[in-house]
């Protein structure tokens, strides 16, 4: 994270989800705030650019489109070098599989993540833990917004995966693993040395503390969940406690700061959080994707050609990229694309009727990589918020500072502290 600011409030594959602006209680496209996260960089005017340094830099939807769906990228970044480091008797985690095998695991995992599914194996585990959290908040009188979003993100996302045999003190385990400042680990530096040893000693205490009780649980009897069907594909208990961090980072991290994100909005906009109180669930859901089209938590993919790719150019034109080349493609700039997503591309409209396009734009990427969570992280905010805002006497007492994780053009919303009035939340 590359430091923090004081932001001030503005003013008043199957599983895949679809359509937040055309369900019914969507609304009318009415026109509400703008956009608070802004992540730098000024947009430029053709959608595909070549850095300096011979990154490509993408900024068109349909551009960016092209390379995520593309067979002649693969995944970049996210520490892909290292992995690809390892023995090659170690299965990748799915984040950096690419190909026929990628394809095939998205295909038998596709089912933990319908929305028939998460409507009937998650919803209740998100009522609960929230009501618990918004209870708690009411007692105590005080609350900050990042523990409650985290809190209700690891119980849900350990349902999906099966961490549910947990030894106490895993929200612990994982804040350590996922510290808000990162080192770079080496061998050459008293500082690399260090994240060497912090990191492999994050490793060994998820895996002693979370994976491996909950393997062993499942080796003696099979569960419907994630961690049951990585067994029962062979693999180890290394290569699982490496997809259960995957889908730790993919699950939590990212929608604890949504939630904490999608809050700040309604908290800071009356018409808004009006809206959002007075709408259906399918209404609230189409406030919350277009939030997370404007707010999108990871704001850079990566992906490197393995072949010559075309790119529309914007203009008629078109764009040849070598294989071998790097693409970043910047979230934050291809969701307020004017090409595709109208006038205002800024500004919150639910409901918002986009070209070929859909909420949350590409939020949560496209293609062979998209994430599978988006029907997850958008019923457990909105099961959260619903209820944060039906507390009578809740407020927020600081607004958000906003820090970044460069690597990955991410934000973390931290301060944002909620209270109940005294006398107004019995």
């Amino acid at each position: 994270m590359s430091g923090e600011r004081e932001v001030p409030l503005m003013g008043g594959e199957s599983g895949e989800f679809h359509g937040f602006g055309e369900v019914a209680g969507a609304g009318s496209e009415r026109e509400f705030g703008l956009r608070r996260i802004e992540r730098g960089g000024p947009p430029a005017e053709c959608p595909v650019t070549r850095g300096d340094d011979g990154v490509w830099e993408v900024r068109g939807y349909d551009e960016a489109r092209t390379v995520l769906r593309s067979t002649s990228t693969v995944q970049a970044g996210l520490g892909v070098e290292r992995v690809e480091k390892l023995p090659k008797r170690i299965r990748r985690p799915v984040l950096y599989r690419d190909g026929a095998e990628h394809r095939e695991h998205r295909r038998q995992t596709a089912r933990f993540f319908t929305p028939r599914r998460v409507d009937e194996h998650y919803r209740e585990v998100m009522i609960r833990v929230a009501e618990d959290r918004i209870d708690r908040l009411r007692t105590d009188g005080r609350a900050r917004l990042s523990d409650l979003s985290f809190d209700l993100a690891i119980e849900v996302a350990c349902a999906v995966i099966g961490l549910t045999d947990s030894r106490p003190g895993i929200k612990k385990r994982l804040e350590r693993f996922f510290p808000e400042r990162f080192g770079m680990p080496g061998l050459t530096s008293p500082s690399g040395i260090y994240w060497a040893l912090r990191q492999n000693g994050n490793w060994l205490r998820v895996y002693l503390g979370d994976v491996r009780p909950a393997v062993r649980a499942r080796r003696r009897g099979r569960r419907d969940d994630l961690i049951s069907h990585l067994i029962d594909d062979g693999c180890s208990d290394t290569e699982i406690l490496g997809e259960c961090l995957t889908f730790a980072a993919a699950g939590m991290v990212t929608t604890r700061e949504f939630i904490s994100a999608a809050a700040w909005h309604l908290f800071s906009d009356a018409d808004l959080l009006a809206h959002y109180r007075a709408a259906d669930e399918p209404g609230r859901l189409a406030v919350l994707g277009e939030i997370l089209r404007l707010e999108p938590v990871v704001g850079r993919l990566s992906r490197r050609t393995t072949e010559p790719l075309d790119l529309p150019g914007g203009d008629g034109g078109q764009v040849t990229v070598p294989a071998g080349d790097r693409i970043d493609i910047l979230v934050d700039h291809v969701n307020i694309d004017e090409r595709t997503v109208g006038a205002g591309p800024k500004c919150l409209r639910p409901g918002r009727v986009m070209k070929n396009a859909g909420a949350p734009g590409l939020a949560f990427g496209d293609g062979p990589h998209k994430c599978p969570g988006l029907p997850i992280a958008l019923l457990e905010t909105d099961v959260f918020l619903s209820r944060l805002f039906a507390l009578p006497g809740v407020r927020m007492a600081n607004p958000p500072t906003i820090g970044y994780i460069e690597g990955i053009g991410s934000y973390e919303l931290r301060n944002c502290v909620l209270e109940v009035t005294a006398g107004e939340g019995g």
